[in-house]
């Protein structure tokens, strides 16, 4: 598998990218188109396409923060899902960087993000915050009750939400 940095808004995998983010992600857990453009002009943010023998199956948009990465979103594509591509590119995260971030939706809600949790743990990832609320992305639209998850045990985790609702969602 390889990874390429998408570099512009107006690249062909940036729009493809955003189409599936749109028809994947509630309207609730997604930046508006503008706010998705203006993620490439942030040095702080990486928008990375994955690829597997030339096909783009998948992306990932992280935050390379103070101490820690944020994975804010990460999709394999409908068509290669079930074929390891999300485990492994989860180990190459572990292999590049040491303490990674990312939200998820707590088991109650349904079957899907019963999965989702179950790939995480099975990955390396465990809840450090049960009580996270992600802030909503624009007006109109409403924060959510997640799941915090991370591939070390701080001890607190009041640091690490404040730099995410700092700077990823200011």
């Amino acid at each position: 598998m390889e990874y390429l940095q998408v570099s512009a808004a107006d690249d062909f995998r940036a729009e493809h990218i955003y189409k599936s983010y749109c028809s994947t992600f509630p309207e609730d857990e997604r930046r508006s188109e503008d706010q998705f453009r203006q993620l490439f002009k942030n040095p702080k943010v990486k928008v990375l396409a994955i690829l597997n023998e030339l096909d783009n199956i998948g992306y990932l948009v992280l935050w390379e923060l103070t101490d820690f990465v944020f994975i804010e979103h990460f999709e394999i594509f409908s068509e290669f899902r079930s074929l390891k591509y999300g485990s492994e590119m989860l180990a190459h995260l572990f292999r590049t960087y040491s303490h990674i971030v990312l939200e998820a939706e707590p088991e109650h809600l349904n079957d899907d993000a019963v999965r989702r949790v179950a790939f995480y743990s099975k990955n390396g990832f465990s809840v450090i915050d049960e009580n996270y609320v992600q802030p909503c992305y624009e007006e109109g639209k409403n924060s959510l009750q997640l799941l915090l998850l991370a591939n070390w045990q701080p001890e607190k985790t009041d640091w690490i939400k404040e730099e995410i609702y700092d700077v990823v969602y200011c």
